[in-house]
């Protein structure tokens, strides 16, 4: 119980005050620099019901839910086949473990600034691809809509890629080694031993790295 203690405490005095706040203005009216919050309006239902009327609404859960699975597919193949790349030492596997995870240590507001200048209309990828085309490409990576989608999960999987990639090595360093050994006694192939020991044994994990993933991308 006293393990539990810090995270009842960050809970009790850091998530709650918020999540009250977070209700409070779920049925307040209230613009910031017209007045103060304690004095903002109460509206009962009615921001619910002008949200969920909005037909705008339901294209943006689409998005998001097509944003938050493709990246979360993205994210778990990338990390978990380098995860069982990974997973069997060899020389030089801390310097491609750091190399691994660095993606994931970058702050936030970094890859985006990073990414916005890159992918600007006359930013250096459209450069490179004009030059390797012998064509004038000038593709708008972040403001059309047919192609916003697709850049920003694209962003997201290398950013959180090191994510799942870090939850499947330790998920297949578990793996207890006497099922494979077993296995290959008895003349299965790699493959028939990754598909029918190693998955089986990993779908706790899978499913956790999967969870996490789409709740974080969802955030």
């Amino acid at each position: 119980m006293s393990l539990l203690l810090p995270l009842i405490a960050l809970f009790l005095l850091v998530l709650t005050p918020v999540l009250l706040l977070q209700l409070y203005f779920s049925f307040h009216q209230w613009t910031v620099y017209l007045s103060t919050w304690w004095d903002a309006e109460y509206v009962g239902f009615d921001l619910f019901d002008s949200v969920l009327t909005d037909p705008r609404f339901g294209w943006a859960a689409l998005r998001s839910l097509a944003f938050a699975a493709s990246s979360t597919i993205g994210c778990f193949v990338f990390g978990f086949i380098l995860a069982y790349l990974m997973y069997k030492p060899f020389r030089g596997q801390s310097l491609y473990y750091i190399i691994f995870i660095l993606p994931m240590l970058t702050v936030p507001v970094v890859v985006a600034y990073t990414a916005e200048m890159m992918l600007y209309r006359n930013g250096p990828i459209n450069d490179a691809i004009s030059r390797l085309l012998n064509v004038d490409f000038q593709a708008s990576w972040l403001t059309n809509p047919h192609l916003a989608l697709t850049t920003a999960a694209l962003l997201e999987i290398w950013n959180w890629t090191p994510f799942s990639f870090i939850i499947m090595l330790a998920g297949l360093t578990s793996i207890p080694k006497e099922p494979i050994e077993a296995a290959e006694i008895l003349g299965a192939s790699k493959w028939r031993i990754f598909w029918e020991v190693q998955v089986p044994l990993l779908r706790p994990v899978i499913l956790l790295a999967l969870v996490l993933r789409f709740r974080e991308a969802m955030a």
